[in-house]
């Protein structure tokens, strides 16, 4: 059987390069994979671009109103699909990750997300909360914050100062900047963590 895989981490953790080799490596054995990405992401236009300088073009660009399985279909037969990689998997809809799943499950389509956890206030997104309920498959991709530790936040940055208030999206490199941080530099730079919810 198929699955729906999860693979998140921090802001520079190798998310989108890794995906991009993944892709290829289906490319390489005559497969065809189907990238995806939100198309709430502007930051690469119609295509998906690494911090590594490896740029590819898309082949579906995802409305929060769209049926990723629709989308699928229209742009190549299900039979002909080997594999789909969706970029910036946190900003799918909860009822987007839910085709995600059918698609691995009833159609025996691999299904590889790759995405965030957390916004820059340690909130869960929408789309990754529900792919951390559902997915086969959760593994995190590792990166380290400036002291050296694991970060597992991604601290925003406007006008060189981090911010710890404003709206969930903001792209990075357009509407602001981000940073992978460790809890420890999380606290001191941004400040203290809440739940969702939780007066400031």
């Amino acid at each position: 059987m198929a699955k729906l895989y999860f693979r998140y981490g921090a802001m520079n953790s190798s998310k989108t390069a890794l995906l991009l080799t993944a892709a290829y490596n289906y490319e390489e054995r005559d497969q065809h994979p189907v990238i995806v990405k939100p198309g709430v992401d502007t930051k690469a236009g119609q295509s998906v671009s690494s911090r590594v300088g490896v740029t590819r073009a898309v082949d579906v660009v995802l409305g929060a109103q769209d049926s990723l399985l629709a989308a699928l279909e229209a742009h190549r037969p299900l039979a002909e699909i080997d594999a789909v990689f969706i970029d910036e998997a946190q900003f799918l809809t909860p009822a987007q990750v839910d085709e995600a799943f059918e698609v691995a499950v009833r159609h025996g389509i691999p299904v590889l997300c790759y995405g965030l956890r957390g916004d820059f206030m340690t909130h869960s997104f929408p789309g990754s909360l529900r792919l951390l309920e559902i997915a086969h498959s959760i593994e995190e991709l590792k990166t380290i914050c400036r002291c050296g530790s694991k970060a597992i936040f991604n601290g925003r940055v406007i006008g060189g100062k981090f911010v710890s208030h404003g709206a969930q999206v903001a792209i990075d490199g357009q509407e602001a900047a981000y940073e992978s941080l460790c809890g420890r530099c999380y606290l001191e730079k941004v400040g203290p963590v809440r739940g969702a919810g939780v007066a400031g």
